[in-house]
């Protein structure tokens, strides 16, 4: 698949550029190539912006840089958003990874490599958005046009990538164009004493501000609604409603998007850049990378152990998440005692939400078109239980990676779709006392998920799976249930894409939440037993030990570490 504009070509070439040293992304040492004769024009702006795009799949910044790998800043968070959460397990064996077991089981620690390798990826890419900046700036053949969406395109990336360290860490330093110095080793060493999210803002709404609602045949450019979703899920991360239901509104009332017939059309390869794409990391194989480096890396552990792949078994969904899928005679979700009474297996006869199999595999259940999906996918059933990942996996006639890892693939990242901003406009809505109108928006949600035409289909003569989906019908008239119900929905809808943990977050309900499941899955899952979420402490992870050290300045660090680590 062709990458936006030849990305794919010269993303080597940019890798060479970065501006971030491999020891410390909030170091920065002075490089040959980067002069104003070489970069800046006009061709050496659309170079620069290439390499910041790059960096939205968390990988080339690591990628076979010992000790990090290519998964501790994936796109798609699934290590913080969804194993440090109740949607995943990390899946394979006691043994392989322990670092994202002590995640996984809040023994987190400032020196484990994963927080390293994701404060990495995100400040090289804010590096190399602030790049862009500066050598558009000094560009003598770019009109004021071009200059313009050059720096609107850089500012909302700029945005993006701050938004992931604030997400993660809370108290992290903002880096603009005007701190940051490729010739000064110590200009991005800033103390994290100032909360960044007006910073973000303006990033992010300067791209909303200027960015053109669509690009030519080039889907993997940020548009003015994808600045627009990305600020508005910004205000809701600040409880500031109002600000972010009007941008959900005139988002929707552009008529740019729709959800998609069918749920899983969202997480195919052929149906990539859809019209429920806001915006979405670009994968791509084949195209001249060494070993694809642009098929979704930061995925690369977590496909099925054996059947069809040769590895890694990693990020297996909860039994938790998956009894989530139950539903009641009206089809309506279990929103009080999901979790009790019988777990659900490939043998339960009892109504499911049909996007269960679409966001889980379960043995005997078909798996894409891989066929019957056998205990033989997952690596250790004892340990982690009997389910697999499904969302980020590719079909059979999708096109491979090459070199030694063929799980390498061009299934897309939905970072922002449709879907996601109908279920953040619900949850605007009901803070702001508008029940009825989130009712509405999340029965668009269920009403796509109840489309038959779009359910698993099983062969003959396999397990029968009963789906049975229904939409709110009576009138919601109190707030806390209705929030409880757009939350639950927002939990299905998303499940294993890297939101979890961040939403339970922003909720304000991370610790209950997280030790009920504890407590429960505990019996279950044997490493899981007695783990607690220290409320105040792990709502955010420690800032990485090593970038401390390397922030020193005059004998002193500058960073300093969240409470609790």
């Amino acid at each position: 698949m062709k990458k936006i504009f030849s990305i794919l070509l010269t993303v080597g070439l940019i890798a060479g550029l970065s501006t971030a040293c491999k020891d410390s992304f909030l170091e920065v040492v002075p490089k040959t190539g980067l002069s104003e004769a070489t970069l800046a024009n006009r061709d050496g702006v659309r170079l620069l912006l290439i390499g910041a795009y790059s960096l939205l799949d968390g990988v080339q910044t690591n990628a076979g840089q010992a000790p990090f790998a290519d998964w501790h800043g994936s796109a798609d968070n699934w290590i913080y958003g969804e194993v440090n959460a109740d949607n995943a397990y990390k899946g394979s064996i006691s043994g392989d990874q322990p670092e994202i077991s002590f995640i996984e089981q809040k023994q987190i620690q400032a020196d484990n490599v994963h927080f390293r390798g994701k404060w990495r990826a995100a400040y090289d890419g804010v590096a190399r958005s602030n790049d862009v900046i500066q050598f558009t700036g000094k560009a003598k053949d770019m009109t004021d046009a071009e200059k313009n969406s050059a720096i609107a395109q850089a500012r909302f990336l700029r945005g993006h990538y701050h938004f992931e360290v604030k997400k993660m860490w809370n108290m992290a330093p903002y880096i603009d164009d005007q701190t940051y110095n490729s010739s000064d080793i110590n200009s991005t060493k800033l103390p994290n004493d100032k909360d960044i999210w007006a910073n973000i803002e303006a990033d992010l709404k300067f791209g909303y501000d200027n960015l053109p609602v669509r690009w030519a045949g080039e889907p993997g450019r940020a548009t003015k609604w994808a600045a627009g979703a990305m600020l508005a899920k910004a205000y809701m991360f600040q409880k500031k409603f109002a600000e972010a239901r009007d941008i959900f509104n005139a988002i929707v009332a552009s008529g740019q998007y729709r959800l998609m017939e069918r749920y899983h059309d969202n997480f195919r390869s052929v149906t990539n850049n859809n019209a429920e794409s806001i915006f979405e990391v670009q994968f791509s194989v084949n195209d001249g990378a060494a070993i694809s480096n642009n098929g979704n890396r930061g995925a690369t552990l977590n496909y099925p152990y054996a059947g069809f792949t040769t590895c890694c078994g990693f990020y297996q969904p909860t039994q938790n998440l998956v009894n989530a899928f139950k539903v009641d005679a009206n089809g309506l979700p279990l929103l009080d005692n999901f979790n009790s009474g019988d777990d659900v297996t490939t043998a339960t006869t009892s109504p499911l939400d049909p996007r269960l199999d679409w966001t889980v595999g379960r043995v005997g259940v078909q798996y894409l078109d891989w066929g019957l999906m056998t205990s033989a996918y997952v690596r250790d059933i004892s340990y982690a239980g009997p389910y697999s990942p499904k969302k980020n996996v590719p079909y059979s006639t999708d096109p491979a990676g090459n070199g030694n890892n063929p799980r390498f693939n061009t299934n897309n990242y939905r970072m922002i779709r449709y879907a996601h901003v109908l279920l953040m406009l619900a949850e605007a809505e009901a803070e702001l006392g508008n029940l009825d109108r989130a009712r509405t928006l999340v029965n668009q949600i269920r009403a796509r998920a109840g489309n038959a035409a779009g359910f698993v289909t099983q062969p003959a003569g396999a397990v029968t799976v009963n789906y049975r989906i229904g939409q709110y019908t009576e009138a919601w008239a109190n707030k806390d249930l209705a929030l409880r119900a757009i939350r639950f929905e927002t939990r299905l809808e998303l499940a294993m894409e890297g939101h979890r943990f961040f939403d339970l977050v922003r909720w304000g309900i991370a610790a209950p939440t997280l030790n009920a499941y504890y407590t429960v899955e505990g019996t279950k899952r044997a490493y899981l037993r007695g783990v607690q979420f220290s409320a105040n402490k792990h709502e955010y992870f420690p800032i990485p030990l090593q970038e401390i050290l390397n922030s020193a300045l005059n004998g002193a660090p500058t960073l300093k570490q969240n409470p609790g680590y």
